[in-house]
């Protein structure tokens, strides 16, 4: 077993991971709350490609021009409420790594987009637990859930193996 995995240090991978939801599902209920519009930060973003040293490079301010911009009523629902998901996910420890792989992909979008603000701290704290491992989710919903979804849904048993999971 790898010290990371040690049900001691497990307490700090779940204060870890408990403060990233907090984060996440605060910034989430907000925009849910007060009403989210992301045509401003699209079209700043997108504007941030132009001049001597651009923040966002001409690719990603063509997919914005081209793709987020026109849908953003669609980004205007995907944002706040996958942010409030990711909290959740993280504060319950309930599909763990799916939900760290979303913000980790949201929180590069925003950095992408020229925000820096809180991205590269919660960026950070997200891929440690990811390298975690089980970890993360120690002490969490995931602890039943996943061996559970593994025997039921991949008819696998671990238990069978000798593997605790």
């Amino acid at each position: 077993m790898k010290w990371w995995h040690n049900e001691k240090v497990s307490v700090v991978w779940t204060m870890f991971r408990i403060w990233l939801g907090i984060k996440w599902i605060d910034a989430g209920l907000h925009k849910v709350n007060d009403g989210f519009d992301a045509s401003g930060f699209l079209q700043g973003a997108a504007a941030k490609a132009a001049g001597e040293h651009p923040v966002v490079q001409g690719w990603y301010a063509a997919f914005l021009n081209g793709f987020a911009v026109p849908n953003v009523e669609l980004f205007n629902i995907l944002i706040p409420w996958g942010e409030v998901l990711i909290g959740l996910g993280l504060i319950t420890g309930l599909m763990t790594v799916p939900a760290l792989l979303a913000g980790a992909f949201m929180n590069l979008k925003f950095l992408m987009a020229g925000t820096v603000s809180t991205n590269p701290i919660l960026l950070t704290v997200a891929v440690i637990l990811l390298f975690t491992g089980r970890g993360a989710y120690y002490r969490g919903a995931d602890q039943w859930v996943m061996p559970y979804l593994r025997q039921h849904l991949l008819h696998k048993d671990d238990n069978k193996k000798g593997i605790i999971v």
